[in-house]
């Protein structure tokens, strides 16, 4: 099945697809430095730019279209303006881009797309209900939707995310993957003789180890069986109450990059050939390997009962 990807960050959601046997012959990213990464793991074809600035033209046809959209618009860590930011009008830019396929008699047999778990309740579920009305209503898709925990499906790191998956063909009737029990912690995915730079400074450990101060108050804690969600700012090191913290030799320190890449789901194989304030933006923005991998393999399974897979 040909896979064309938008949002496509450093490659976590296309990698799950590429383990379950589709083709991904178009992708896109604003952040070079994320196509930089990606190129690095899987090829060339992956174009850098704007995706509204991008003709609709030159996006190929496809039988599966996949993205992790921008979810800062509908984020709670955000100010959740939702499509009064312009960010959360990328959206329409996918449906934009879906609906130029419908007149060309090109429609994607299916639509699959990520966002953050708030997505679903921001502004009370209109923002939401939007998104199905235009998938369902106007593009003419069958509907569902799942929110998704990556400690559900082998990684020890609580993400949970909004998944939404469209089939064109009303005879779909799609199940989402099942949970898993977990078998690993976070001490698992440790890396040893880890550089001195990771370590936390006895100036600076007083603020990380604090519960915060003023109005925002949050229980610190390290040494986590199932680590926080990694977030795209984590270069800043954040307080132990957001980031995750280890303790390793007697001292404490912050997970490193390549830590952070298996908290996604990706092999030691995975190339990072960009800095580690890089790293950790990529990695706290990227899908886990192991969910995407999950669904791709059931739109798998119900594309063929409904005799629409192509090898």
């Amino acid at each position: 099945m040909k896979v064309v990807s938008l949002f496509s960050g450093l490659g976590g959601l296309d990698k799950g697809f590429m383990d379950t046997g589709y083709d991904i012959i178009w992708a896109n990213d604003f952040d070079r430095f994320a196509v930089q990464t990606y190129r690095a793991n899987f090829g060339d074809h992956i174009v850098p730019g704007d995706i509204n600035e991008i003709s609709l033209e030159d996006i190929p046809d496809c039988d599966v279209l996949i993205g992790g959209f921008p979810c800062q618009p509908f984020s709670m860590m955000g100010q959740q303006r939702g499509f009064e930011d312009t960010r959360g009008t990328l959206f329409f830019r996918i449906a934009e881009i879906i609906s130029d396929k419908i007149e060309k008699g090109k429609k994607p047999k299916a639509v699959i797309l990520e966002n953050v778990r708030s997505l679903t309740t921001h502004r009370n579920g209109e923002t939401y209900r939007e998104i199905h009305r235009v998938l369902q209503d106007v593009l003419g898709y069958k509907v569902f939707k799942d929110i998704l925990n990556s400690a559900d499906f082998g990684v020890p790191q609580t993400r949970n995310r909004t998944y939404i998956v469209c089939f064109d063909n009303q005879a779909a009737d799609y199940l989402f993957p099942e949970a898993q029990k977990l078998q690993k912690t976070l001490q698992d995915l440790l890396e040893h003789d880890v550089d001195s730079k990771y370590y936390l400074s006895d100036r600076i450990l007083p603020t990380i180890l604090s519960n915060g101060t003023g109005g925002y108050q949050a229980k610190s804690e390290i040494d986590l069986k199932i680590a926080r969600p990694l977030c795209a700012t984590m270069a800043k090191m954040h307080r132990a109450c957001q980031d995750n913290y280890v303790t390793q030799n007697g001292r404490i320190r912050r997970l490193t990059p390549r830590e952070c890449a298996r908290l996604q789901g990706f092999e030691d194989s995975f190339v990072i050939p960009v800095s580690d304030c890089q790293a950790y933006k990529q990695f706290g923005n990227a899908v886990t390997v192991n969910v995407s991998r999950a669904v791709a393999e059931s739109v798998k399974d119900t594309l063929k009962e409904l005799g629409e897979w192509i090898d």
